[in-house]
């Protein structure tokens, strides 16, 4: 955001940092939202001809990524979210289209749409979710490719040319925050959500809405949007939501699905009901992170946490290689692991970047300070590590920049 209702999309020359073009765009009245989230915290896509971004008010707008001009718009609902999370879904292209899918409270959907002309290919409801921000993913195994999909309570595999659902492995959690990572046709995902096994979302609505702390919650606390689900949900037509009430209210009825940890491995494809054969190996530890999303490489996967704690698992059979010890960099850590030339990057919200060697022990080998607040994940290209921070773009390369001509 670079102004009260002003988006701002920036194009820089990757090997020099210079501008290339800007365009803005007018999201219009923006709605209620938690830090650290942000209105522009969906992370654009892109192909060799277009940029698309997502915007809350908006909907998905493509650019021509050559100069920055608007080229389509598609509308999509606002979406809504009972403890006023915020919009931070981020699509992606396959193909010929353009897909994302806005799990909120409200009325969750997965939609595709021409990459070209921003006309909508499919769009097929998620009834069964609650409020995630798990990216879709691509999956090619058994001849076939899948669009994976994580949400509460349940990992999804669809056609991506129709939109069809062609299976579900019912082993996830309330609250999908984190996306999942596929290698060889299986997916992989480490998860962290509100409560344990046996709480349902009733804790959590009583924590962000329950304002006069009487233990239940009454019409008038519920955001507006949502008195249609609130009615429902009031069984005895009381006008408030009691104790029994809150243990199913806003939740699909054939999808309760609960709070805690999960480190898990799927096998992709199948049809139907999977979750008693694809499910390879399941974890219940204390290692993941709500935000920060797990690295798949050289057949290891790596977790961090706030805290500064990071974990290690053989990704073929779940075994610990080293699990919630220590890196040296404590505070928060939103931006996940990646990972290149046999090191791992972590980068933690006080703006350290920390260095790790590939490797089954885990070995430290620098703590790097870039000495600004950094909340969303480093990305490697053309040799260069590309950091954005609050503020800036920070670009480290082992090769020096060409001068940029004088006009």
């Amino acid at each position: 955001m670079v102004a009260e209702e002003v988006c701002a999309l920036f194009c820089f020359n990757a090997a020099t940092g210079q501008p290339l073009w800007r365009s803005q765009v007018d999201t219009g009245q923006l709605p209620r939202i938690t830090p650290p989230n942000s209105h522009a915290s969906s992370t654009p896509a892109a192909d060799s001809e277009r940029v698309y971004l997502y915007l809350s008010t908006i909907g998905m707008v493509a650019f021509d990524s050559s100069n920055g001009t608007e080229l389509w718009r598609y509308a999509m609902p606002k979406p809504a979210y009972l403890m006023d999370w915020g919009a931070a879904a981020s699509p992606i292209v396959y193909k010929n289209s353009v897909i994302f899918c806005q799990d909120d409270d409200l009325s969750p959907f997965v939609v595709a749409l021409d990459s070209k002309t921003g006309k909508q290919r499919w769009k097929t409801r998620r009834e069964e979710m609650l409020a995630g921000y798990a990216v879709p993913i691509i999956c090619e195994t058994e001849g076939r490719t899948d669009l994976v999909l994580a949400g509460s309570g349940k990992l999804k595999g669809y056609d991506p040319d129709t939109g069809k659902e062609l299976w579900t492995c019912n082993t996830l959690l309330r609250t999908i925050m984190t996306s999942p990572v596929v290698r060889n046709g299986v997916i992989y995902l480490a998860a962290q959500s509100y409560g344990d096994s046996s709480r349902t979302l009733k804790h959590a609505l009583l924590q962000w809405l329950d304002t006069n702390q009487d233990g239940v919650l009454s019409r008038a606390e519920v955001p507006k949007e949502f008195h249609e689900r609130f009615d429902a949900s009031d069984k005895n037509k009381d006008g408030i939501l009691g104790p029994e009430e809150l243990d199913t209210a806003f939740q699909s009825s054939g999808n309760m699905a609960a709070g805690g940890n999960i480190i898990q491995a799927v096998r992709g494809g199948g049809n139907g009901d999977v979750t008693k054969t694809h499910l390879l190996w399941n974890l219940d530890h204390k290692t993941p992170s709500n935000l920060s999303s797990p690295l798949l490489y050289n057949e290891r996967l790596y977790i961090v946490k706030s805290g500064g704690l990071a974990s290690c698992y053989d990704a073929r059979n779940g075994t610990v290689l080293w699990e919630r010890t220590r890196l040296g960099n404590l505070g928060d850590y939103y931006a996940s692991p990646i990972a290149a030339d046999g090191k791992v990057f972590i980068t933690g919200r006080n703006g350290f970047v920390l260095v790790l060697q590939d490797g089954p022990q885990l070995n430290v080998l620098f703590r790097n300070d870039l000495g600004e607040e950094i909340i969303g994940t480093p990305a490697i290209a053309d040799s260069r590590l590309f950091v954005r921070s609050r503020e800036n773009i920070i670009c480290i390369s082992a090769q020096s920049p060409k001068p940029t001509p004088a006009p």
